[in-house]
């Protein structure tokens, strides 16, 4: 019968336990001068090693021939731990076996000396699951326990084990495996079973690992049923990742604000069955790693990845201000935490993205200098800013006639795609425009976004002027971002054949509306 690769791999002795040499010395030493404890306590992460090391621990102190505190693993006792025709090591699930009467049964079969073994060793997994009664049935055997007798206590939460536990154990702390320990013993593996791995594809399976061995071994478990080299592609299809070159293109519409090709590519990966929680966790290291770049010297102590890659974040790193980068990752940590309580993952991520694209949709300071920031650099490169200009109010016919100045014919006015012109006298003329539907129609396949802004809105023709009336409050924001009042003139252009002069619809109640602190600011830069 096929046995999977972690149970197949699980290290038989201590100088096989991978990334936890400070504890795998302390207990052969122990071992070998003889000064062995009662009780241990074995805390970390999952997939670090403590229940192998608990058994190897077992098969250790009992062993007939035992190799610098190491099992030999060829004496009658260790074979007979190794399948499990000792009973005198006893594995318990605390998870499943946490009751007081548990415990009790446990304390009565301490009191019998063991059969085929020197000691009778209780290995107890996921302790902390124990009951408040279990726990103190347990203290008295747990401190003064028969000669005869050894505890290994595992858990992950150490935090949930009540002190009196704590200080009768000697306690080990398993760290997480580094991500190149992984990786040497995943190519090793891989090397045994003739599986034909990369480099870099070992690299990848660390890394998703997050100090998990165990995870490691199964993801490349999962990996060799392919039946082809593993390469860092393979890896990423069979974790559901998303892959470097996806994420180096989303990070660049990001930075280009081109909302259109980021949904383009959160279209194809989600095609691709790609879980959108596991994109976005992905896109949030990939700008820490951008962070990284930008404030630390020497990156590469940091950043598990090839020599190809880290150069490509050398480059992008260059084209973002470290404001920028952490903006971004608020606003994608805001949306994963939304992402767990949302019902449609996807759009979740559209929004995250949209926000990205868009600080102006948010009124925060952060989002604030953001803005700009980018009119600086604009102003750097020699980019023209034009601000929207203030909607002068209407005069009434009934003010005295010397107060409005008559304004400028629409043939002196610049052109201003992204407001509305200043009404003129004649505001009887304006005309519904019949073909609105077809321009969203347009629109939709250009600039999706926008198009969901639009719904509900409507259009007239004043003049040489299309006035579009949307009662949606983001569109005035929305429609100032170059991409968007690019689609939303040629859309009009393709339907109608004729280029009209775009503007907002505003009626005379409203025409004394807020004005944008940030228009103000390109006011007085311009002035």
């Amino acid at each position: 019968m096929y046995q999977v690769l972690y149970r197949k791999w699980r290290p038989r002795c201590f100088a096989d336990v991978a990334g936890q040499e400070h504890i795998t010395s302390t207990l052969a030493n122990e071992i070998m001068s003889g000064k062995v404890s009662h009780a241990y306590l074995f805390t970390g992460s999952r997939g670090t090693g403590k229940t192998t090391c608990a058994k190897i621990f077992a098969k250790a102190v009992n062993c007939l021939h035992p190799v610098d505190g190491n099992p030999c693993n060829e004496c009658e006792v260790c074979r007979g731990i190794d399948d499990g025709t000792i009973l005198d090591v006893i594995e318990l699930d605390a998870a499943s076996n946490n009751g007081v009467d548990n415990i009790r049964d446990i304390i009565e079969e301490s009191n019998f000396t063991p059969v085929n073994a020197r000691y009778r060793v209780y290995i107890i997994d996921e302790v902390h699951m124990l009951s408040t009664g279990a726990f103190n049935a347990l203290l008295k055997t747990l401190e003064e326990p028969p000669e005869h007798v050894k505890f290994v206590l595992a858990t992950t939460e150490v935090h949930k084990i009540p002190s009196t536990i704590l200080s009768r154990c000697q306690r080990f702390d398993f760290h997480r495996i580094t991500p190149e320990a992984i990786a040497k013993r995943v190519m090793y593996v891989a090397g045994q079973e003739n599986i034909s791995l990369e480099e870099d594809a070992a690299l990848l399976i660390a890394r998703i690992a997050d100090g998990a061995l165990r995870d490691a071994l199964s993801l490349l478990d999962r990996c060799s049923g392919s039946g082809e080299t593993i390469t860092p592609d393979v890896v990423s299809s069979a974790a559901g990742l998303a892959q470097k070159g996806y994420l180096f293109s989303l990070v660049d519409a990001v930075r280009e604000r081109n909302v259109s090709d980021a949904f383009d590519l959160i279209n194809t990966l989600h095609n691709n069955s790609c879980d959108m929680e596991r994109l976005c966790t992905e896109l949030l290291n990939h700008f820490r790693n951008l962070m990284i770049i930008k404030t630390v010297k020497n990156p590469e102590s940091l950043i598990i990845c090839v020599d190809d890659d880290m150069k490509q974040y050398k480059e992008q790193a260059e084209k973002f201000s470290l404001q920028s980068i952490l903006y971004c990752l608020g606003i994608i940590e805001s949306g994963l935490i939304a992402l767990k309580n949302s019902i449609n993952k996807r759009i979740e991520t559209e929004m995250t993205v949209v926000r990205l694209c868009s600080p102006e949709l948010s009124e925060d300071n952060s989002a604030l200098i953001q803005r700009i920031e980018r009119l600086e650099e604009m102003m750097k490169n020699g980019v023209k800013i034009e601000a929207a200009p203030v909607p002068k109010k209407v005069v009434q016919k009934e003010e005295k006639e010397e107060a409005p100045l008559p304004p400028p014919p629409p043939e002196a006015q610049p052109e201003e795609p992204r407001t509305a012109p200043t009404q003129s006298n004649d505001s009887s003329v304006d005309m519904p425009f019949t073909s609105w539907g077809d321009v969203i129609q347009e629109i939709q396949q250009t600039d999706r976004p926008l198009t969901g802004i639009l719904t509900g809105s409507s259009a007239f023709i004043r003049g040489d002027h299309l006035l579009i009336k949307c009662d949606n409050p983001t569109f005035p924001q929305f429609i100032k971002t170059g991409i968007h009042a690019a689609a939303l003139r040629e859309a009009v252009t393709k339907v109608t054949g004729r280029k009209y002069r775009l503007g907002i619809y505003r009626s005379p109640d409203n025409s004394q509306k807020a004005r944008d602190p940030l228009a103000e600011l390109i006011n007085k830069i311009n002035n």
